[in-house]
């Protein structure tokens, strides 16, 4: 039996979004606008797969990628451009959708301005961590607020919480100063208690140094998120005998539910690395399924253009790599969860399509066009394995021979 390989290029959009006016969004395009500004992207291998035709698809326009190099790529495949259904543009709600549960019910948010969170929730996340404090209380950059607060927190043993456009609450805390396994225990509490307000995730921040303007974020970051409402692919995967390999923040999007194997990695080089290194030992009727995180938290929401197009050059230049390790029936997906349109104003995520780019030994080189919902990656997948269908969604494995 084949394998799939699902390469998540987090906030990867490619503009298009037809209901983007309700998220204010209306013109972004993280794939477009980052190739103008640049005056050209060089990434022949993702070009050859389909990358631009569905960026057409998706914009009605071309983007403005320059001349490209001869791919290394020798598979085509299948491309297209879908939109999202979800009632958010999240990191959780573009995940699941793409598992085939679509985030139909509204997150609850906390807001932006000071004191984001309610008085009685701090109180009872303090009490019952046995805390004095908190500091920030608002919505922030993550790479900011430690730069801010980061000295004071170390002074007086107070964590920093803050919260983003995101449904979530986030908190930074110093791993030597007041301790990693203390800091995963306080976003346990906090995640107890953010029930009530339909939180989608706890996000735990560690970071090193010891003054402002060395503080730094580490790979030690951990998700705790809710369940999702009904079986995702991975879980049918899963409870059908398969295996389910989760690499980077994966399993933490899922809470864990449909996971055999999880593998943590850090940097898209090493998320490469550990993805080839899964393929290499994972069986038949297996999923793999990767999250490049740093086009989305290093350069999206840090508006950094110059750094987010380097960084889409660099996966491009390894990609051609993957074919080394594919199986005759193997099938490899390449999607994304949101945009992150980094010349957009703000440091929030964007309402746009993403691409849908499929391809093996086996697979036809074809017009995917429209898709409905990113539900239709997990459709496709679960036809591939046998899986009993989702409730959304719509298959597009004819494509494969």
């Amino acid at each position: 039996m084949a394998r799939a390989i699902i390469l998540m290029m987090d906030s990867f959009g490619i503009g298009g979004a037809p209901d983007a006016d309700a998220f204010d969004n209306a013109g972004a395009d993280t794939l477009g606008h980052i190739a103008s500004a640049n005056k050209g992207l060089k990434i022949p291998n993702l070009v050859f797969l389909g990358l631009e035709q569905a960026a057409i698809g998706a914009t009605g326009s071309r983007p403005l990628l320059g001349p490209q190099e001869s791919p290394r790529l020798t598979l085509r495949g299948c491309f297209g451009h879908a939109k999202e259904i979800s009632k958010a543009k999240d990191t959780t709600s573009g995940h699941w959708e793409m598992a085939g549960v679509p985030v139909l019910q509204k997150w609850g948010y906390f807001k932006p301005d000071y004191p984001s969170f309610p008085e009685e929730l701090v109180r009872r996340i303090c009490d019952a961590a046995g805390l004095d404090g908190i500091l920030g209380n608002k919505a922030a950059s993550g790479t900011v607020i430690i730069q801010e607060l980061g000295g004071e927190h170390i002074q007086t043993g107070k964590p920093i919480f803050y919260t983003s456009a995101d449904s979530c609450l986030q908190i930074a805390a110093h791993e030597k100063h007041f301790g990693l396994e203390r800091l995963y225990r306080l976003c346990e509490i906090a995640f107890e208690q953010v029930k009530p307000y339909r939180i989608a995730r706890i996000i735990a921040r560690p970071f090193i140094g010891e003054k402002a303007g060395e503080f730094v974020r580490t790979k030690n970051r951990h998700d705790y998120s809710v369940v999702p409402p009904a079986p995702t692919l991975l879980d049918k995967m899963k409870a059908a005998g398969g295996q389910v390999v989760a690499i980077g923040k994966i399993s933490d999007i899922y809470a864990g539910c449909g996971v055999t194997e999880k593998i943590s990695a850090s940097g898209h080089d090493e998320l490469w690395d550990k993805t080839f290194a899964a393929m290499l030992q994972t069986p038949e009727n297996a999923i793999i399924f990767t999250n490049f995180v740093d086009f989305d938290m290093l350069y999206g929401h840090r508006r950094d253009v110059y750094g987010y197009a380097r960084a889409l050059e660099a996966f491009d230049r390894r990609l051609p790599e993957i074919e080394a390790y594919l199986r005759p029936d193997d099938i490899v997906f390449i999607t994304a969860d949101h945009g992150n349109d980094p010349t957009w104003r703000g440091t929030d995520h964007t309402r746009e399509q993403v691409p849908v780019l499929m391809f093996g030994a086996k697979v036809r080189h074809e017009d995917l066009g429209q898709r409905e919902t990113f539900a239709d990656i997990a459709q496709t997948v679960a036809e591939m394995f046998g899986l009993a269908p989702f409730a959304y969604g719509k298959s597009f494995l004819k494509a494969a021979a």
